[in-house]
Order: structure tokens, then sequence, then C-alpha cells
């Protein structure tokens, strides 16, 4: 067995009592990307192998000389293709030139404190937006399962690369599903953590608190302890949390499922995540029906999409109206990120988007938290798919249908995902099972506000009931 194959857990302790050298878990990962990588293009920025294993070896010398710096002591990492890893480029799948970053991201610096060795970045969608990994600068990354199939996004370079231990653990990001879909789709854990548990430093710090960044791993032990890692307060961050949340013990789950059938969902989906709510069971917890209620201006889920598009083109039209004003940047701008814009600034056919619908999208927003807020007093977890259907072919921009009703955006075949995010809560993605054609589904797991640490538990419960997380993919053999 190859130490690729360990969790990063293992490996942290192998490390520790000089069981493994750092040299030779680096070069068991890197043999381990020179094998893979070509076939599913996960990683991007990879450093020269020589460098890593002479880091390598300096992580030993220091291991020696005084004990390890962290849990991650020599353990190799990639920092997602959002965020700056210092001496790499950020091309955010759009920017072929990008310089080398002259410092690190939060994510990347607390992962480096820890004592890991960045190696490169993950592959990521076109600014992020999307839950398909491709775009121009580097190409598509494949399913870790098919590489005929999408792997999702926009953290699916990271879900891949770790679900094929081509890295032991990873950071992602999540606005719209993205540590949630490529995690399900990959057969491996996501958490999106609460809003603010792990710091927002860079850029605008007061309104724009939709995306959040959060573990990647293969076991539950691995996503608490890389969660551990990034969360926590930061004064750079006006609006952090500690970085606790909650620990109690649920009893009832609520299964929200395609949302009374607002969402269309393949089924299959439907089909696999029935099946593994029975696991809830073997854990002593009640499953039962939910649906998600009015409140206020909010009228049910068919206010889900209203909800969402004004905020999202607002705040991701905002960040790209710069490059959508240039025309020869325009032109290479792929259709979600046009229609984040021309949804902001408006159409031959559209005004543009003034204040007073921010706001109103705004106020249907809390109306849906309180909403949500009213489920949990007779539930203490809700439950829904990670994705409204299987991976679907890698060459498509996007699933222009679902179980028989078009798409007409690229969010409305992610919809699924829209309920964590507007809320807020933390949301935990977990394997669920696998397609008769050996695909992976994952279930959502939405908890109270701020409950992040229930999550982590649960997910630590659900491998003993379980046994997704130890099937392997056929591109790793038997």
């Amino acid at each position: 067995m190859s130490l690729a194959d360990l969790s990063a857990t293992e490996l942290s302790g192998l490390v520790a009592r000089r069981e493994a050298s750092c040299a030779e878990v680096m070069a068991d990962h890197l043999d381990r990307i020179e094998a893979l990588d070509p076939v599913v293009n996960a990683l991007v920025a990879l450093r020269p192998r020589a460098e890593l294993l002479a880091e390598a070896a300096a992580a030993d010398a220091e291991l020696a000389a005084g004990g390890p710096r962290g849990w991650l002591h020599g353990l190799p990492v990639a920092v997602k293709d959002l965020n700056d890893a210092a001496g790499l480029p950020t091309s955010r799948g759009f920017l072929a030139d990008a310089p080398p970053a002259a410092t690190d991201s939060l994510v990347a610096a607390r992962q480096r404190a820890a004592g890991a060795i960045v190696v490169g970045k993950t592959n990521t969608p076109e600014f992020g937006l999307g839950s398909h990994t491709y775009n121009s600068v580097h190409g598509t990354t494949r399913n870790a399962w098919d590489t005929t199939r999408a792997a999702g996004g926009s953290s699916g370079g990271a879900a891949v690369a770790v679900a094929l231990g081509m890295l032991p653990v990873a950071d992602g990001s999540d606005f719209l599903g993205s540590l949630r879909n490529p995690t399900g789709w990959n057969n491996v854990y996501g958490l999106r953590p609460s809003l603010g548990r792990v710091p927002q430093v860079d850029g605008e710090v007061w309104l724009s608190r939709g995306g959040v960044d959060g573990p990647v791993a293969r076991t539950a032990a691995d996503l608490a302890a890389l969660h551990r890692t990034l969360a926590g307060p930061d004064p750079r961050d006006p609006l952090g949390l500690d970085a606790g949340g909650s620990g109690s013990r649920p009893a009832r789950v609520g299964w929200l499922g395609d949302l009374d059938g607002y969402l269309p969902i393949e089924p299959e989906v439907m089909e696999i995540c029935r099946r593994a709510l029975t696991s809830f069971g073997d854990l002593g917890l009640d499953v039962v029906a939910a649906s998600l209620p009015a409140s206020g201006g909010f009228g049910g889920p068919g206010d889900l999409l209203r909800t969402w598009l004004p905020w999202r083109h607002w705040l991701a039209g905002s960040a790209l109206a710069a490059a959508y004003a240039d025309p020869a940047l325009r032109a290479r701008l792929k259709p979600e990120a046009v229609f984040e814009v021309e949804g902001l600034l408006g159409t031959v056919d559209r005004p543009p988007l003034g204040a007073a619908e921010v706001m109103a999208a705004s106020a249907l927003r809390s109306d849906l938290h309180r909403a949500v807020l009213s489920l949990f007093d007779d539930v203490d977890l809700l439950v829904l798919p990670t994705a409204q259907l299987l991976p679907f072919d890698a060459d498509l921009d996007w699933p222009h249908e679902v179980a028989g009703v078009a798409m007409p955006t690229y969010h409305r075949w992610m919809e699924v995902c829209v309920l964590g995010t507007l809320v807020g809560a933390p949301v935990l993605a977990m394997p669920a099972g696998f397609s008769a054609g050996g695909l992976p589904m994952g279930l959502q797991v939405i908890a109270r506000p701020r409950a992040d640490d229930d999550l982590l538990a649960l997910a630590a419960a659900w491998e003993t009931v379980t046994d997704h997380h130890r099937r392997r993919s056929p591109l790793l053999g038997s």
C-alpha cells in the first residue's frame, strides 16, 4: 500500500512518531499525482518534484531538531486556485499570465502554519462560477470515478485530488454548493462552515458574505482536523466567529428531498438518498418528512430563485463588472459570468438591478431564514441530496435538462444547494452511496445556525454505520 492511500491523520501520526519520513510521504503523493493527474486534471501550477522533495527533507530535519510544527507537518496540500499561495499564480481559471502571488491567503497561511507543504493549486471553474470545473486556461477536471463525467465544482479539483489520494486533504470554497456538489460526486466529505467560522479577510468584508472556505477530506477525522486548522477568529474579519459550535446530540432528522416536488431531481438520485436515510436509523435518529414553510414574504420553495438571483447578480456581477467593461476580456468570459454581470447591469430587454431590488431580495432571504429556524423547532438536522442529477457528460457546459425539465440558468440544476447558502448555516456533504453504474452521490445535512461541531460529530458517527468512504475509485485499482 502506498502512503498516499492513508488518511491525513494517519500520516500525521506516522510522521510525528518518525515511522515515515516527510520525504517518503511527499514522494508517494507525487508518484500518485504523476500517474493520475494527466487523466483527471485536478491540479495546476505544480511545483517541480526536486524542489518539493527538498522542502520535505527540510521538514524532516526540522522534525528531528525540535518536533512537528503542527498536525500537517510535511504533508502535501494544494490551495484552490481562487485563493493566493505565495510564489504561485492565481489564475482563477481565467488569467493565463497571472503573476506569482506575493503573500498567502488565510487558508494557505493556516495550512502552512500547521506544517503543510504547498505543492500547487487545485483547478476551479472560471472565477469559480458553476458546479462544473472547466476553464480555458487549464481545461476540464474529470470525475474521480468516471473520467467521461464532470467532477462538479467549483472545488472540483480539490475533491478529485483528495478522492484519488493525490492530496490527503484540501481546502475548498462554497458559494452555490461548491463544497457539496463535487464532494458528493467524488465520494468524499465536504463542510460548508457557518458564515464567519473561517475568517474572510481579503477584499470587502462587510456585505459580501456569500462564499465561505472550508475543508475537503476522505474521512470524518480528517475533515474535523482540517476544519480546526482553517476555522477560528482573525481580527481582520469584523464578523468572524470562534472556532467551536454547539455540541448537542441530534435526535430527529427532517428529510426535505425535492422540496415537495419543486426541485427537478433524477429518480435514481432520490433512490440513492432514500436508501441512505436508513443509516440515520442505525444511529438511533428518527427520520421524518419535512417541508419548507412560508414565512412573511417568503412563500415557500417557489420563492428560492427570486430570493437568490438578485443577490447573486449583485455580488458576482459586481466582482466581474470591470472585466465585462473591457471588450477584449468580455469576449473571453464564459456564459455564466456574462449572465451574472448582465443581471446586474441590465440588457436591452431588462433594466439594471437597483438597490431596492437587492433590499427586497434580502428581506425575502430574512424571511426564509425564519422559515428554516421554525423547522428546527421540530427537527435537529435537515437533509437533501448534494445534487439534482448524477455526474453529467464532462464535455457539456452544464445540464440544460434535469428529469425532463428545462434548466433556464446555470443555477437551476444546482438549486438544491441554494437553501444552505441563503440561510448561512453549516452544511455537511457526506457520501450517500452509488448508482447502478457506479457513480457516487452525497447527502447534504444542514444543522442549526453555528452548530458546525454537530455536523463533524455526525460525520464521525456516519462512518460507524456506512462504508462508502472505504470504496476505492476504479482508477486506483482493487
